[in-house]
């Protein structure tokens, strides 16, 4: 199993967050980015929405980071840890400015990303940007494909509906080869198809280990996925959501687990689910002390037990 740790205080989801992540800023960000740099946490997840339509503020919370400035900045302060965007619209950026963000930061540290992304979801972010909603899947299979030959191709050449270029190089190229993993979000069925077919790795929302199976056998159903079976992840979150897809409104109190015992429960269904990587938050403790606490307690007692 692998380990993803969530950055907090990058966005205050009212679900989940802990008391001292609102009036937190970069200090308490970077302290806790290189704590978990020194244990053995596999990535550390990053947020984002470019805007929050006003009418999602309050359930969704008002801050958001961009998230590729966040990896950025978070891989210039550590040495070993990856970063993975959690979950990145694809949609909004050109594919090669993204690919291109991307190779700089991997040249420059070393490899150390991945990037976790999906279709998007919110219609009011999309218009804002004047990026068509009712084509947001077409565009990202168009983008990954695009992201895809500037990464990899030393002539790069694409002619798609969206996306055209020809007669460029791009460099710097990224460390990690043949590209950086690509994990692709999303319950959808066509998410699933998107992630066998295109990506690495798979990022489900609001699915419960009783329902993993059934997606897994969907997606080990799909020709694409044998090339990538031994290498393909399955990151779920062990926080137990209880909220609305899409509205994001609470419909109860979202769990999440703190102590050995239930932790261990919640790894091992979710291990024998079939998840090979789990996203973890810590719980809403009061201090980012108690935070940091818990961090290196669930990589001395949890992380080992599954390793």
């Amino acid at each position: 199993m692998k380990f993803a740790l969530a950055t907090p205080a990058l966005n205050t989801y009212p679900a989940a967050m802990a008391p001292w992540e609102p009036k937190a800023g970069g200090p308490e960000i970077l302290r806790y980015a290189r704590k978990a740099d020194s244990l053995s946490w596999d990535w550390l997840t990053l947020p984002e929405h470019l805007v929050m339509p006003t009418e999602m503020a309050e359930h969704m919370g008002s801050r958001w980071a961009e998230s590729i400035t966040a990896a950025a900045t978070l891989m210039g302060a550590t040495e070993r840890i990856h970063m993975l965007t959690y979950i990145l619209p694809l949609p909004y950026r050109h594919p090669l400015l993204l690919a291109k963000q991307i190779a700089t930061m991997e040249f420059l540290a070393g490899g150390r990303f991945t990037l976790g992304t999906a279709v998007g979801h919110l219609e009011k972010e999309f218009e804002v940007l004047g990026v068509p909603f009712n084509k947001r899947g077409a565009m990202t299979d168009e983008y990954l494909a695009a992201i895809k030959v500037a990464w990899t191709s030393d002539k790069p050449e694409f002619e798609g509906e969206f996306v055209r270029f020809k007669d460029i190089t791009i460099e710097p190229k990224p460390i990690q080869k043949p590209h950086p993993p690509i994990f692709i979000g999303g319950n959808s069925k066509a998410a699933m198809k998107r992630a066998a077919e295109h990506g690495d790795g798979w990022i489900p929302w609001l699915v419960t280990s009783e329902e993993l199976p059934d997606c897994i056998a969907y997606m080990k159903s799909l020709p694409a996925y044998a090339a990538k079976a031994d290498r393909f992840e399955i990151l779920v979150t062990t926080t137990a959501y209880q909220v609305e897809d899409y509205s994001h409104a609470e419909s109860g109190a979202t769990q999440i687990a703190g102590d050995r015992d239930s932790v261990l429960r919640e790894i091992e269904s979710l291990r024998k689910a079939g998840a090979t990587s789990v996203q973890v938050m810590p719980p809403r403790v009061e201090t980012l002390e108690e935070s940091l606490d818990w961090i290196e307690w669930y990589d001395q007692e949890i992380i080992p037990q599954f390793r």
